[in-house]
């Protein structure tokens, strides 16, 4: 976790610049990771995309003069943090249908129009990392109420946070990441915390179910889903389910008023094709639309999974979203 970089060859006042190949060998194995940072600091798979391919391009610019003063990775986390505070400094706050007012009891309500104009919580296929302990860390550190609890901190506690409670970064490593002192990373770490424990729910919902229970439930939610069986459906759901459907802001809050929606105005045999896949290391769908004959991208389907049965329904309903799904 630590590599070092031991330095290319230079001669004094002169530097000599890598070959792709040499900067690619030592910061290409830390891609996956980056990216799961950034998502988790900014809420958007897009724009952490965006922020990695940044931080590579500052690292390429300031590899020549990079002396292994530190570990290739901790200088390249310095890097996409930078980037990322910088970038949130123009951003607002990416919320989840949830975050933003009460929810409907009562599936017959009247819903309110998209709102395209709302930079909505993205959710993220699973990351990939050949470092064992880096899985374990991604996983349990992008799930979607994580990610979601996270948007309600100010973006320096969000990097704070990030570092040292999932990434397990020393204070002291924090805060010359963050450029700072300890005492700094210290209080927005304790700020951090506290705001993070208002927030209930998450507790619960970074709970991790057995893979094949996760597994057996997904199917059999493909399968009611599909074949618009609503009585099935009440079985999978717990009674105090919550369904959310960005970019809408309307969400349901209770099986009645759940089951009660998706059988009046979604669920039609066949209408839907559902793809099994993963998404912020939690069960999830990829979601087509059946349409003339053609199966038409839809959005993505997140499930948070209590016990043997399914807490919330996220229905990110952005087309645009399938793409990392399916790649």
């Amino acid at each position: 976790m630590s590599t070092a970089y031991s330095g290319l060859p230079r001669t004094r006042g002169e530097t000599t610049m890598p070959s792709d190949a040499e900067f690619s060998a030592v910061t290409e194995p830390f891609r996956p990771e980056l990216l799961a940072h950034c998502y988790r600091i900014l809420g958007s798979l897009q724009d952490a995309e965006d922020l990695v391919q940044e931080t590579y391009l500052r690292a390429w610019r300031g590899f020549a003069g990079f002396e292994g003063r530190s570990s290739v990775r901790r200088w390249l986390y310095k890097i996409a943090t930078a980037a990322c505070l910088t970038a949130l400094d123009t951003r607002a706050r990416r919320p989840l249908p949830s975050g933003l007012g009460a929810p409907a009891d009562d599936y017959r309500v009247a819903v309110a129009p998209r709102e395209p104009a709302v930079a909505w919580l993205q959710p993220a296929p699973d990351f990939a990392a050949a470092d064992p302990a880096v899985v374990t860390a991604a996983r349990a550190g992008v799930r979607l109420a994580f990610i979601a609890a996270l948007q309600l901190l100010p973006a320096r506690q969000r990097a704070v946070l990030t570092l040292r409670d999932v990434l397990a970064f020393r204070t002291a490593e924090v805060a010359e990441l963050l450029d700072t002192t300890t005492a700094a990373v210290d209080s927005a770490l304790r700020r951090a915390r506290a705001h993070l424990a208002d927030a209930a729910p998450v507790a619960d919902d970074l709970t991790e179910p057995a893979a094949d229970a996760d597994r057996e439930l997904l199917e059999h939610y493909v399968d009611a889903f599909t074949r618009a069986d609503a009585g099935e459906l009440v079985r999978l759901l717990r009674a105090d389910v919550e369904l959310e459907m960005p970019p809408i802001p309307t969400w349901f809050s209770g099986r009645s008023a759940v089951v009660g929606f998706l059988a009046a105005r979604v669920l039609a045999r066949d209408r839907w094709l559902l793809t099994p896949t993963r998404a912020n290391g939690q069960p999830a769908v990829v979601v087509h639309h059946r349409t003339d004959g053609e199966a038409v991208p839809y959005g993505v389907q997140v499930l948070t999974v209590r016990g043997d049965r399914i807490a919330r329904l996220t229905s990110f309903n952005d087309p645009a979203l399938v793409p990392a799904f399916t790649r």
